[in-house]
């Protein structure tokens, strides 16, 4: 069995790619946002790659478009990932000593 083939290696090339975790960020805990409010607060990333981020979480299927060239949102597997998302804030606020942060 070719190792690359397992879900978790896939999940974890997907979620290791830069910006896709920053994307799934943004997206968390909000109804909707279009590619240039994600672009305003993934500060640093281009035009190509947030599309590229994007097309790479519609075929995932952890963000879908409203309508062509529409706001973008988590899906129900998409807002799966809350918990850990939660989880990842808890421990960076602890790690950090900064509340709220």
């Amino acid at each position: 069995m070719d190792p690359n083939s397992h879900p978790m290696n896939q999940t974890l090339d997907l979620l290791g790619r830069r910006w896709v975790l920053r994307i799934l960020w943004e997206l968390h805990r909000r109804e909707e946002l279009g590619a240039a409010a994600l672009r305003d607060r993934c500060e640093g990333i281009s035009t190509s790659v947030l599309h590229s981020r994007l097309a790479d979480l519609l075929a995932a299927g952890l963000v879908e478009q409203r309508a062509p060239r529409g706001n973008y949102r988590l899906t129900r597997s998409g807002q799966d990932l809350d918990t850990a998302l939660d989880a990842i804030e808890f421990w960076t606020t602890r790690w950090s000593g900064t509340p709220g942060q």
